[in-house]
C-alpha cells in the first residue's frame, strides 16, 4: 500500500494535477493507492510493506510528520518542491529528510544543476531530481497563429509572493509602456499590468482570453519551476523567464537575466519583432519537449524507481555556516508555524471553536476582496 500525501482534486491545475495524476498512473502500475490532504491532522499506523510519500506540511501535528515517527514503514520519501533561491522555503524539511530514504525533489534544472553550490548540499545523497508534468489534453492548443509584430501580448499567471519577484516584473512592464501585459492571478497590485482576475482554465471563457495573448512572462528568483510555463507550452504560448524560474537552456523556453531591466527589455523587443515562423518553430520544439518529457508517464516511472529502489543512503554532515542558516530559515520563515498568523492556524486545528473562528474570518475576507478589488483593478 502507497499512503499518497499530496493534493488531489479534481482540478486541472498544480498542486492537485500531481496528487490525482500520479494516483492514476500508480494504480495502473498494480500499486494499491490511498490518498491524504497535506494538512490533515491524522497519523498513518502502517501495515506490512505499506510505502509513506509526499508532501510535509511546515506545520507540526499534520499528517505526513505525523506518521513518519511510526515504527513499520518499508519506505518514507518525500515529495515536494525544492529550489535554494532563498533559505525560507524549504529549510524545514531539513529534520524531516534525517528521517526518510528518499526525496523526490520537484524542480527545474537550473536549481539541482546549481545545488552543490547550496546551504542543503549535504541532502545530495537522498536527492532525486524529478521535473514537473503536464496532460497535454488538459491543456488544449489555443495557439494557431500569433499576434502581427508590434501588436503581441504578454500575460503573467500566478500569484505575487517574494518568490515570484513581480516588482521586477513591473518594472519591465512600465519599461515597455507601449507593450500590452496582462495578469491572471491573485496578490497585491503588479503596475503595468491589466489584472484579469482569478481565472478557472477549465471554462471556454478563461482559455479565450489566454488565447489573445503570445507570451507567459515570470521573473522568479526562487521559484522551483511553475506548472505555468508548461500549461502555457501546451496552449501554444512562447514561455519567457528567468532561469531562477527553474528554467533553463531549453530552446523553446526564452530565457531573460534576473534583475536587469535593460536586458529583458531588449529580449522582449525582439520577441516582438521576430518573424512568426520563429515563433512557430519555438512553439514546435515545445510541444516536442512534453511529448519526450514532461509528461505524467515519466513522472510517475520516477516515482515508481524511487519506490522500488533497494539502496539506503545516509545524509552527509553539513557545514556549521550552513546548518545555522538552515535554522534560522526554518524560524523566520513566512510559512514558519512561529508567525501570529501561522500560529493560529496551527491552534485552530487543535480547537473547534477556533477552527470555526478562522473560517468565518476567511469567508469575511473573501468577501471584501470581492466588494472592494484593488484601486487599479477598477479602472
Amino acid at each position: 500500500m502507497i499512503h499518497l500525501v499530496y493534493p488531489h482534486a479534481q482540478r486541472i491545475s498544480c498542486p492537485d494535477a500531481i496528487g490525482r495524476h500520479l494516483t492514476e498512473r500508480l494504480k495502473e502500475m498494480g500499486y494499491e493507492v490511498r490518498n491524504y490532504d497535506w494538512d490533515d491532522p491524522r497519523s498513518i499506523h502502517p501495515g506490512p510493506n505499506d510505502i509513506l510519500l509526499g508532501h510535509p506540511h511546515p506545520f507540526p501535528g499534520t499528517i505526513f510528520r505525523n506518521s513518519i515517527r511510526n515504527l513499520g514503514w518499508k519506505k518514507k520519501i518525500i515529495m515536494s518542491p525544492y529550489n535554494h533561491g532563498d533559505i525560507y522555503q524549504v529549510s524545514f524539511l531539513d529534520p524531516i529528510i534525517k528521517q526518510c530514504d528518499i526525496y523526490l525533489a520537484i524542480t527545474g534544472n537550473f536549481w539541482f544543476e546549481n545545488f552543490q553550490n547550496s546551504i542543503y548540499a549535504h541532502w545530495k545523497p537522498k536527492m532525486v531530481h524529478l521535473d514537473l508534468a503536464v496532460d497535454r489534453y488538459e491543456f488544449p492548443v489555443l495557439k494557431n497563429f500569433f499576434n502581427p509584430q508590434g501588436e503581441r501580448k504578454f500575460l503573467y499567471i500566478g500569484h505575487t509572493a517574494p518568490c515570484k519577484n513581480t516588482g521586477y516584473l513591473s518594472k519591465i512592464a512600465r519599461s515597455l509602456s507601449n507593450f500590452h501585459f496582462g495578469w491572471i492571478g491573485s496578490g497585491k497590485t503588479i503596475p503595468g499590468f491589466t489584472w484579469h482576475g482569478f481565472l478557472d482554465f477549465s471554462q471556454k471563457e478563461s482559455l479565450d482570453l489566454v488565447a489573445q495573448y503570445d507570451f507567459l512572462i515570470t521573473t522568479g528568483k526562487a521559484d522551483s519551476n511553475p506548472a505555468t510555463i508548461l500549461e502555457a507550452m501546451s496552449w501554444g504560448l512562447i514561455p519567457v523567464c528567468t532561469p531562477e524560474s527553474g528554467y533553463k537552456n531549453y530552446k523553446g523556453i526564452i530565457n531573460i537575466p534576473l534583475n536587469d531591466v535593460e536586458g529583458a527589455v531588449k529580449t522582449l523587443k525582439w520577441l516582438q519583432e521576430c518573424p512568426e515562423d520563429t515563433l512557430r518553430h519555438l512553439q514546435a520544439l515545445n510541444w516536442q519537449l512534453l511529448d519526450q518529457h514532461f509528461n505524467w508517464n515519466r513522472f510517475a516511472k520516477q516515482v515508481a524507481e524511487a519506490i522500488e529502489q533497494e539502496q539506503q543512503f545516509s545524509l552527509e554532515k553539513p557545514r556549521p555556516s550552513s546548518q545555522i542558516l538552515i535554522y534560522f530559515g526554518m524560524v523566520f520563515s513566512p510559512y514558519s508555524y512561529l508567525r501570529p498568523r501561522n500560529l493560529l492556524i496551527y491552534l485552530a486545528r487543535k480547537s473547534k471553536i477556533l477552527s470555526l473562528l478562522l473560517t468565518f474570518l476567511r469567508k469575511i475576507k473573501k468577501k471584501v476582496k470581492r466588494t472592494f478589488p484593488p484601486i487599479q483593478h477598477m479602472f
